[in-house]
């Protein structure tokens, strides 16, 4: 029987992951990386196997990195003919998707309606659709919702106090992100705790560029940090996450500045890079912050801070918590963050050991608390698998 295998396109504002995942087996084939699209210095990378290539990208639009994609694959042709479908982040579904979905033209106007609320992302999901139908057209199309993880949210928790009218008419509401990877790592965690994942209280914390954390119970989501769009919640790379509302309108009158130009500031300026002026890379931030730089160590006590304030609340509605779990480039890398953030964490009983700590819980089944400690553990999210596998999913269901 031939292989039923995934490829998985993850288009972001301005990168393309790539992956040919079998997502039976977990296997992956073939893993990719374009960065810089739309920008100078456009790159493609990608590891077949053992073997690692790259190349630049001249004038990198999404459909010239898909076409340089399709080259690159088209010389492993065992590859290209085991793909049996292809699966397509979306980062906004709204309301309109509660699901992964199989991609038609009513899916294709939906995500295009919700790109106002994800702008730098949604409209970069359709260009990678749009190309890669035309680069494979005979195969079937299915978009996964970081958004539709979320949609369990009860609505004390999704509605925000507004007129109740700008919900109903115009959809403003909490969503929630980071759906596809919450739901991976705290199914991970169930099966390394042997927990039933339908009786599990899970704060999973996702922490890279974009951080988001969430409250999972019984397998459902029930509460998150992110909001309409991902800028609210907590401190990220360039997002400033939550701050006063009041604040574009006072910017607005004393810098002279359009609504949309504090918008871009918020998403593109502020977070870390904004805190500390220099970075908004975790690990360029805690070398100066060992180096004794005043604004990184700012920069990365409040992010760390305003991390364990939200992962407290979120354990609140959870009444009971099976694990903290981090998540994300900085949360299964980092140790000396993950040791910051847990140091606030004692009101929940948790309390690192710092050898598990030091090798991310490699010999613990990723748990780096102590034996009597509230278990809080490091899991490595797996976003291709997760999309090959909800695409999979989906074409089972339809079959």
């Amino acid at each position: 029987m031939t292989a039923q295998r995934v490829l998985v396109i993850n288009c972001g504002s301005s990168s393309l992951k790539f992956a040919i995942v079998d997502p039976s087996s977990g296997e992956t084939l073939v893993d990719g990386l374009a960065e810089n699209i739309n920008g100078n210095n456009a790159s493609l990378s990608w590891k077949i196997g053992q073997q690692s290539s790259k190349q630049s990208l001249a004038k990198a639009t999404y459909s010239v990195t898909l076409k340089a994609i399709n080259d690159v694959l088209s010389q492993h042709q065992d590859i290209v003919d085991s793909i049996s479908s292809v699966g397509h982040r979306v980062v906004h579904g709204g309301e309109a998707f509660q699901a992964a979905t199989l991609i038609d033209k009513k899916v294709l106007e939906g995500i295009t309606q919700c790109a106002p609320l994800a702008p730098l992302h949604n409209p970069a999901n359709l260009e990678g659709i749009q190309v890669a139908k035309k680069l494979y057209p005979t195969l079937p199309h299915v978009a996964v919702f970081d958004t539709a993880f979320h949609q369990t949210l009860p609505d004390y928790a999704y509605t925000y106090a507004l007129p109740y009218e700008w919900y109903q008419n115009h959809g403003v509401r909490r969503y929630g992100f980071h759906g596809t990877s919450h739901r991976y790592v705290t199914q991970q965690a169930a099966k390394q705790l042997q927990l039933n994942y339908q009786h599990a209280a899970f704060v999973s914390a996702h922490l890279g560029n974009g951080c988001s954390a969430t409250a999972v119970l019984n397998g459902n989501s029930i509460d998150t940090s992110m909001g309409m769009t991902p800028l609210e919640g907590l401190v990220m790379g360039t997002r400033c996450g939550d701050i006063d509302p009041s604040l574009h309108a006072y910017l607005c009158a004393q810098l002279g500045l359009s609504i949309n130009e504090v918008t871009a500031i918020l998403n593109k300026k502020s977070g870390l890079l904004g805190l500390s002026g220099t970075s908004f890379d975790m690990r360029t931030l805690e070398h100066d912050y060992h180096q004794g730089h005043q604004r990184a160590k700012l920069a990365i006590e409040i992010f760390c801070y305003r991390l364990a304030k939200t992962i407290g609340g979120l354990a609140m509605p959870l009444r009971k918590l099976d694990a903290l779990i981090f998540t994300g480039g900085i949360g299964e890398n980092s140790t000396f963050i993950r040791r910051k953030v847990l140091s606030w964490l004692h009101l929940l009983n948790v309390h690192l050991e710092v050898e598990r700590n030091a090798n991310h819980g490699a010999t613990t089944q990723g748990i780096i608390t102590s034996d009597e400690s509230t278990v809080a553990m490091v899991i490595k999210t797996d976003e291709q698998l997760a999309i090959a596998q909800e695409t999979q999913e989906v074409l089972c269901h339809i079959s």
